[in-house]
């Protein structure tokens, strides 16, 4: 197998081992909670940055385990596989910026915490950078990227609305209104737009370069 190949198939192991981590200490949680389990799973997908997290495992194992299909080759598309570098960038940005400070996770928590929030994004970004063809996205492609974090926000206000219960502090309706949450959804959506027109002027910037090293005799 070649090295690339190698390289992306631990970075894809890494990314499932991340995620099963925080899967188990969720559960353990709810266990020792004497809480529903399958309501711990529910919960667990109902955060942005193990949903992100998941696409990013799932893009990296079908480009080395993969076989041959329509959902291989959609994976890897660069549309999706860009959007994907958007959502992982956006997710650990935002990390950053607005929650790391809340916390001081210990132990197992914390290589769950660093692993999602800073590993996985910084590997696929480079496995972006490297593997994935340029040239080719358009405005169209943040367009469609946008309904990610669009469909996102909706169902958490409205699983929050049913079960009083919101992923995260800054779109709490109960402790902080629909207005200041809306204003906060703004905010993060203009985030998630800059990271998305970086990721195009980069696909555009390298795509040229590319193709005009390929036309050089």
């Amino acid at each position: 197998m070649p090295r690339r190949e190698v390289v992306i198939g631990l970075a894809a192991c890494l990314g499932w081992s991340a995620l099963a981590i925080q899967l188990y200490l969720v559960l353990l949680a709810r266990w020792h909670e004497q809480a529903s389990l399958i309501g711990g799973l529910i919960n667990f997908f109902s955060y942005f940055t193990v949903l992100s997290n998941t696409l990013v495992a799932v893009v990296l194992t079908q480009a080395v385990f993969g076989r041959p299909s329509a959902a291989r080759r959609w994976f890897l598309s660069p549309a999706v596989s860009s959007g994907v570098t958007v959502s992982i960038a956006f997710v650990a940005l935002a990390y950053s910026l607005l929650l790391r400070h809340m916390w001081q996770p210990q132990g197992w928590q914390w290589l769950a915490d660093e692993l999602l929030h800073d590993v996985m994004p910084l590997l696929f970004v480079g496995y972006w950078w490297c593997c994935v063809e340029k040239g080719s996205l358009r405005l169209k492609h943040l367009m469609a990227w946008l309904l990610y974090p669009a469909g996102y926000f909706a169902f958490a206000l409205w699983r929050g609305q049913s079960i009083g219960v919101y992923p995260y502090p800054f779109i709490d309706v109960a402790e902080l209104g629909y207005t200041q949450v809306l204003v906060n959804a703004l905010a993060m959506m203009l985030g998630f737009i800059a990271i998305g027109v970086l990721v195009l002027c980069l696909d555009h910037w390298q795509g040229g370069r590319l193709a005009k090293a390929r036309t050089q005799p």
